[in-house]
């Protein structure tokens, strides 16, 4: 039994070493951009709180953590190649800057295919397909939703038609206690 808690330790600080070297990465593509670098180190502490909160397996909450670091990548490539970063042209931009750095850090194929898929389509709520990019979309919100301060409307519409987990709700009920809407959750699994 010892020996099988000290693999997985050992393989969880390998993962962690590996996600702060995506984080490294995000941050030199945002060299001096402190807003957005923050922005992704944000969501990435939400993404990981809802991802073992909601007991997700160690494959999926790494995928959840690398596409939290990454979710907005495209931003500065869009504002160069088309003088704004719309949500589509973040979505359209995204996947490329993100397959490069995966792949320079030796990521698996299967891994570094689901990461850009949740980032070619992060804004794009419709094509939630699994936990993984559920909790992305609600840790974005939740930081989204005290960055740049939203209307309660706004609020209660994300958390009654975006808002799946438990986990989720419960944070989003704890950041906006006064707001009324009911913590409903609806597993995906």
């Amino acid at each position: 039994m010892r020996c099988i808690v000290i693999k997985n330790y050992l393989n969880n600080a390998k993962m962690d070493r590996q996600i702060a070297k995506v984080a490294q990465a995000m941050m030199e593509r945002n060299r001096g951009d402190i807003r957005r670098i923050e922005h992704s180190l944000k969501v990435y502490g939400w993404a990981l709180q809802l991802g073992i909160n909601e007991s997700i397996d160690e494959k999926t909450l790494e995928i959840l953590e690398i596409t939290a670091l990454l979710h907005d990548i495209g931003i500065h490539v869009a504002e160069k190649k088309y003088g704004h970063s719309t949500s589509q042209y973040q979505e359209l931009e995204g996947p490329q800057v993100a397959r490069e750095i995966l792949t320079t850090l030796g990521y698996a194929p299967d891994v570094v295919d689901r990461v850009c898929y949740i980032i070619s389509k992060h804004h794009t709520f419709t094509a939630i397909d699994n936990i993984d990019f559920q909790l992305l979309v609600e840790a974005d919100f939740l930081v989204n939703s005290t960055e740049d301060p939203l209307k309660e409307n706004q609020i209660i519409n994300f958390a009654r038609n975006i808002f799946k987990t438990e986990s989720g709700l419960i944070c989003l009920k704890l950041l906006f206690p006064h707001l009324d809407f009911v913590i409903v959750p609806d597993k995906l699994r």
